[in-house]
């Protein structure tokens, strides 16, 4: 695909009607209440980083029994991926000292994760390689909520301005019918101010905020945009 065409189809996606993604988790919060009045359903919630997990784990701690879980064997290089580990480490220790929030960490393998990347290598930054990604992660995730049997599943990565959350729910949406024991829930964490409250809860936590997402494609890309 040439760059007028990735153009073509970003433009697309813009214009597309958009689903709000916020309201849709409000009605399943209500939902849940009602259908969950004496304990809190499980819920899986896939974590990139601690920066993106503040907010969602405030909002949905009331409402589930939350268990994190840490695949991103994207994140290069090493040093980087367990720097991210460590911060949400212990931000997890600091929020819940009680520690009533299981962490869940797959084995780190960049190498491998970076194969599967490579044929869309020059995709720019926010397109196919980054959905590709996405899929990949949440899959691996939704996987494991399935045969650990959750009742939830959903991902912080929609609370990031640089991640198209329409297209992280219609991931989910997709696992949904492929993990069927297990109810996505649909969420958009940066409405109504999601965004300022991760970033308030960053700075009281004195958060480490990394500046690329994580990938090798994406630290080359910000490094060339440095110099």
């Amino acid at each position: 695909m040439n760059k007028e065409d990735v153009a073509r189809c970003i433009s697309l996606r813009q214009k597309a009607y958009h689903t709000n993604y916020y309201l849709e988790s409000l009605k399943t919060v209500k939902e849940i209440k009602e259908k969950y009045p004496d304990h809190k359903p499980r819920l899986l919630l896939h974590a990139c980083c601690a920066v993106c997990a503040s907010w969602p784990l405030e909002f949905l701690s009331s409402i589930f029994d939350i268990t994190v879980y840490f695949n991103n064997s994207n994140i290069y290089p090493k040093a980087e991926y367990t720097r991210r580990l460590s911060e949400l480490k212990r931000y997890l220790s600091e929020i819940d000292p009680d520690q009533s929030i299981q962490l869940i960490v797959t084995p780190y393998d960049n190498d491998a994760y970076t194969a599967k990347l490579a044929p869309m290598k020059d995709d720019p930054e926010g397109f196919g390689r980054c959905f590709y990604c996405y899929a990949l992660r949440m899959n691996q995730a939704y996987a494991y909520a399935s045969e650990h049997c959750f009742d939830y599943f959903t991902t912080v990565m929609s609370i990031s301005r640089q991640k198209d959350s329409q297209k992280m729910n219609e991931i989910g949406r997709s696992l949904s019918r492929k993990y069927p024991a297990v109810a996505y829930f649909y969420s958009d964490f940066k409405k109504a101010n999601g965004q300022q409250r991760k970033d308030d809860l960053s700075k009281i936590h004195h958060l480490y905020r990394q500046d690329y997402c994580g990938c090798i494609y994406s630290w080359q890309s910000g490094h060339q945009k440095k110099k």
